[in-house]
């Protein structure tokens, strides 16, 4: 039995060669960092829903599941980005793209411009 055939996920490892141990290490590294996003950003959903902010109920309702749902895809992208970019690496593919980036970007503006309103208009 190959070393490639034990390793999980199969779908990734069956396939190609190894790459330079760097490459995969700094692929893990990059998983580790959206690990820590979805981390930050779970909390940060947290806080602003236990926290009495100065905004109406509705509001920090929407910032706390707006903030839960970027985590999310912060976490399925920590996964499925550490997969796909594995699979390129090992078959000399170029590396692959990712919208998630986006999302994030714009549920963080959205999150800012809520809280900037809030803060503004002087909450409730």
């Amino acid at each position: 039995m190959s070393t490639s055939s034990r390793r999980w996920p199969s779908r990734v490892y069956a396939r190609g060669e190894e790459p330079d141990p760097r490459f995969s290490l700094a692929n893990e590294r990059t998983f580790l960092a959206w690990i820590r996003t979805t981390l930050a950003l779970l909390a940060a959903a947290a806080a602003v829903d236990t926290l009495d902010l100065s905004m109406p109920d509705w509001m920090s309702t929407t910032v706390a599941a707006v903030l839960a749902a970027s985590g999310l895809a912060c976490a399925v992208q920590a996964w499925r980005g550490w997969a796909r970019t594995e699979a390129a690496l090992r078959q000399g593919r170029p590396l692959p793209s990712n919208p998630v980036n986006v999302i994030v970007v714009a549920s963080i503006a959205l999150v800012a411009i809520a809280l900037l309103v809030a803060a503004l208009s002087g909450g409730r």
